[in-house]
C-alpha cells in the first residue's frame, strides 16, 4: 500500500477538522462554491471526482473479461453478493438502525437522507482499492481483474435502476434526471476517458503505462481529500452539534462489510473454490466504490445532506475495516483449505 492509502483514515480525520475550521472561518466562500452547479451537479466537485475516478479506471482491463469463464463459481458468488445481497442488506440495516434503533438520537429531518447515503454506498462495488486488498491476501490477480471489469460493465447499466428501486422501497423520492446525469458524469464518461487514456499509454509501451499509473495514483486520494474538505465545510455545524452521528452511521456500514465478506468467503468454500479466489471475492463483496457514492450523494441531495455525510463515513472506515477482513482471510487460510 502506498503512503496515502496506508494512512487514509488519518487523512480523512484531518480533512474533517480542516473542513470544519475553514467552513467556520470563510462561510461565504464555501456558499459560493456550493452555488457553482449545472443540473444540480456541482462543477468543482465534478472535476475533483473525475480526477479521483479516472486514474483508478485506467487500471481496469476490459480484455480480462474472458477470464470470467475460468472461475464461474467465484464470479457467481461475487455477482450474487455485489448486486443482490449487499444493496438489499444495506437497505435493511439502514431501516433497522437509522429509522428505528438510532432514530431518537438522530435529527429526524435527515433520517431519509442518511438511509439514501447508505444505499448509494452499497450499490456500487469497489473498483480500485480491491486490487490493494487482493494483493495483501495473495489473491489471484487475473480473477480480481476480471471481477472488477465485469462489475464495472454491469455498473454502467445497473447502478441507476438499482438505486432508484432501493430508494423507492425506502420511500425516498428519486430525482431521475439528476440520477441519470450522475451516472453519465461519474460512470459512463470516466470509463470512456479512462479506456482511451489506457490505450494511448499502452501504445507507448508497458513501461510508460506502468509509470503513468504509478505517478497518477496519488491524484485519486488527493482529489478525494479535497472533496472531503468541501463536504465538511458544509457539514461542520451539524457535526459539532451532534458528533455522535458519525459513530451511529458507521454501525450499519460495518455490519454490511462483515456480513457480505463472510457470506462470500463461506459460499466460495462451500462451492470448492481456491483460497486465492475466495479472498478477492470476499473483499470486493465487502468494499464499496465510495468515490462514486460521494459524488452521487452530493449531486442528488447536496453538500449539506445526510446522504453526503453517510457516504463520507464509508470513506472514513474503509481502510481499517478492510484491513481487518484481510487479516481474517489470511489467518483462516488453513481452516479454509481443510477438506
Amino acid at each position: 500500500m502506498g503512503f496515502f492509502e496506508r494512512y487514509l483514515t488519518f487523512w480523512v480525520f484531518a480533512c474533517i477538522m480542516a473542513g470544519i475550521i475553514l467552513g467556520r472561518l470563510a462561510p461565504d466562500l464555501f456558499q459560493e462554491i456550493g452555488r457553482m452547479e449545472i443540473a444540480r451537479v456541482n462543477l468543482p466537485v465534478g472535476l475533483l471526482i473525475w480526477v479521483m475516478i479516472i486514474p483508478m479506471l485506467v487500471k481496469v482491463d476490459p480484455g480480462a473479461l474472458h477470464e470470467v469463464k475460468r472461475h464461474v463459481r467465484g464470479i457467481g458468488v461475487t455477482l450474487l453478493v455485489n448486486w443482490v445481497i449487499k444493496p438489499f442488506s444495506m437497505a435493511f440495516f439502514g431501516w433497522l438502525f437509522i429509522r428505528n434503533l438510532f432514530a431518537p438520537m438522530l435529527p429526524p429531518e435527515q433520517l431519509d437522507s442518511y438511509v439514501a447515503g447508505l444505499i448509494l454506498l452499497a450499490a456500487a462495488p469497489c473498483t480500485a482499492m480491491v486490487f490493494v486488498w487482493s494483493r495483501l491476501c495473495n489473491g489471484d490477480p487475473l480473477f480480481t481483474l476480471s471481477q472488477v471489469a465485469l462489475n464495472d460493465l454491469i455498473m454502467v447499466f445497473a447502478f441507476a435502476p438499482l438505486v432508484a428501486l432501493l430508494l423507492g422501497i425506502s420511500s425516498i423520492a428519486v430525482p431521475w434526471d439528476t440520477l441519470l446525469t450522475s451516472v453519465g458524469m461519474y460512470i459512463v464518461i470516466p470509463v470512456i476517458l479512462a479506456q482511451l487514456w489506457r490505450r494511448t499509454l499502452q501504445a507507448r509501451g508497458m513501461s510508460a503505462f506502468e509509470s503513468a499509473v504509478k505517478q497518477t495514483a496519488p491524484w485519486s486520494i488527493a482529489a478525494l481529500l479535497a472533496t472531503l474538505i468541501l463536504l465538511f465545510a458544509f457539514q461542520g455545524e451539524a457535526i459539532l452539534r451532534q458528533p455522535l452521528i458519525i459513530a451511529l452511521l458507521a454501525v450499519p456500514i460495518l455490519c454490511q462489510v462483515f456480513l457480505n465478506s463472510a457470506l462470500a468467503y463461506g459460499m466460495n468454500k462451500a462451492l470448492g473454490e481456491h483460497h486465492a479466489i475466495a479472498c478477492p471475492s470476499a473483499l470486493i463483496g465487502a468494499s464499496n466504490f465510495f468515490e462514486l457514492a460521494v459524488a452521487t450523494a452530493i449531486s442528488l441531495f447536496g453538500f449539506e445532506s445526510g446522504a453526503a455525510l453517510a457516504t463520507v463515513v464509508g470513506v472514513l472506515i474503509e481502510v481499517p475495516a478492510m484491513l481487518l477482513v484481510v487479516k481474517v482471510v489470511n489467518t483462516s487460510k488453513e481452516w479454509y483449505e481443510r477438506s
